[in-house]
């Protein structure tokens, strides 16, 4: 392996210098007409990426990858691995192992399935525990699989199928209790297909569904959680402290949903949805594509809306929250609780529409009675508004040392995994030869391994490396 140039680094879009990304508009101009690249800002990221010879992932110094799962690969329940692996979470295991859940974005006329070939496997879901069997032609591909892994052997126990029957499932989140909640990417409803007819859905589709984080082999039941709303979901966020489940919205007019349970780790017996609203003069309007309504840095109190009607079948939660006084956001997609606060990225905020990354710190009395004496705080994080610096911010988590690393939602040639530290710096950690999406990045409950798919390859990769130090 080689050191990569700085005529390499150029090319490829590494770290650029970031001091003016928290100041919004008027910062960019310190990077005049050609932004200085440097391989490491002020000491937040890892150095020079070195070049990959089988020109699949370049990393940094002393950074490794390794394949733990290809789709099409024979699972350990004789299903396949399906393609499409998107939102994942990891979790501590039996005996230091670790549990790695993870969605599958599939519709019922992908090749890619979990089935095999025309879908010859399916017979083997055991009754009752798929969502959707498509009247038994075109069953759901869906879903979620769990990959069992020993982070010091660096080797897979097992891998298996663990949830059956969903479509779309992009992203999700993992709850305190140890379980994983994935998402429905659409609003697909019975008797209606795709845009070209080619499959018919059995039952309707938009909904949260929970996976427990197992070892060992079995099916989820497939149950949605209704009160959570039927909207086309992206990812999940818990706040342990209150209970709260937070969730983004993949539209261009999305909202920021909370949803309040009746028991917290019991998800099923229901709760409040609601959505967010701005207490100031913004009109609800956060996605700053005709002028700049909301700077970063400063933070803005909210409140709540209750919604109703939160299964319609008119696919409008968003419109008629918006109406109420919510706030839309521009394709709200990743999300993740760090430490008392919660960050997530709208693919495509801005001017230049290249995204956004907001923190939300909940109020001490998130969810009582007694929220409006002291409001939740809504942040635009960063918002560069150049696309050397980050591009469709989508999957993101919280690092052990407090960095954000977020996925871009992008193909082509310039492909990274972006760490964004609490200053808001940015820095290249992966650069993809792959020419396709990173996403579910995730840590393992040890901090030793970064988990991550490589969406379209149908890869998941384990990146272990001199991570920082957590204990300074």
């Amino acid at each position: 392996m080689e050191q990569l140039t700085r005529r390499d680094l150029l090319s490829r879009w590494g770290v650029v210098t970031a001091g003016a990304v928290s100041v919004g508009f008027g910062g960019l101009r310190l990077f005049s007409e050609t932004p200085v690249l440097r391989a490491d800002v002020a000491g937040q990221g890892y150095g020079e990426l070195v070049r990959d010879r089988k020109r699949r992932v370049d990393l940094p110094p002393g950074f490794s990858y390794k394949v733990i799962s290809e789709v099409g690969d024979k699972m350990d329940d004789g299903f396949r691995v399906p393609g499409s692996p998107d939102g994942m979470a990891a979790f501590a295991g039996p005996d230091g192992l670790t549990v790695l859940v993870r969605n599958h974005e599939l519709y019922p006329d992908s090749t890619e399935g979990p089935f095999g070939k025309r879908n010859k496997l399916f017979d083997r879901v055991p009754t009752g525990m798929v969502y959707d069997d498509g009247n038994r032609r075109t069953p759901g591909l869906g879903g979620t699989t769990t990959i069992v892994y020993d982070t010091r052997r660096k080797k897979v126990v097992r891998e298996f199928l663990s949830l059956a029957g969903t479509h779309r499932n992009c992203a999700g989140g993992p709850t305190p209790w140890g379980s994983w909640l994935t998402c429905e990417e659409t609003v697909q409803r019975v008797g209606s297909g795709d845009e070209l007819k080619k499959f018919v859905a059995a039952r309707d589709h938009g909904y949260v569904f929970e996976v427990p984080a197992s070892a060992e082999l079995g099916l989820a039941a497939p149950e949605p959680i209704r009160e959570m709303g039927r909207f086309r979901h992206e990812a999940v966020a818990i706040d342990p402290a209150s209970g709260a489940v937070y969730l983004t919205e993949d539209r261009e007019d999305g909202l920021l949903f909370r949803f309040l349970p009746k028991v917290a780790d019991k998800l099923q017996r229901g709760g409040r949805l609601q959505a967010l609203g701005l207490l100031d003069d913004s009109g609800g309007e956060t996605r700053n594509w005709d002028k700049q309504r909301i700077k970063p840095g400063r933070p803005r109190p909210v409140k709540w809306i209750d919604m109703d009607n939160v299964e319609s079948p008119q696919d409008d939660l968003r419109v008629r929250g918006f109406r109420a006084g919510a706030a839309r956001f521009a394709r709200g997609e990743g999300i993740w609780y760090g430490e008392k606060e919660v960050f997530f990225a709208c693919t495509e905020g801005g001017r230049a529409k290249v995204g956004q990354i907001w923190r939300y710190r909940p109020s001490p009395h998130e969810g009582t009675d007694q929220e409006s004496s002291a409001p939740g705080q809504l942040e635009l994080f960063i918002e560069p508004n150049d696309s050397r610096l980050i591009d469709s911010a989508d999957n993101l988590t919280v690092a052990p040392w407090g960095d954000l690393v977020v996925c871009e939602d992008r193909k082509g040639t310039v492909v990274r995994l972006v760490g964004v530290t609490p200053a808001g710096g940015i820095y290249t950690l992966a650069h993809s030869h792959l020419a396709d999406e990173f996403a579910g990045v995730t840590f393992s409950p040890d901090g030793s391994t970064l988990f991550v798919n490589v969406q379209g390859k149908g890869l998941t990769l384990a990146i272990t490396g001199p991570w920082k130090d957590t204990t300074a």
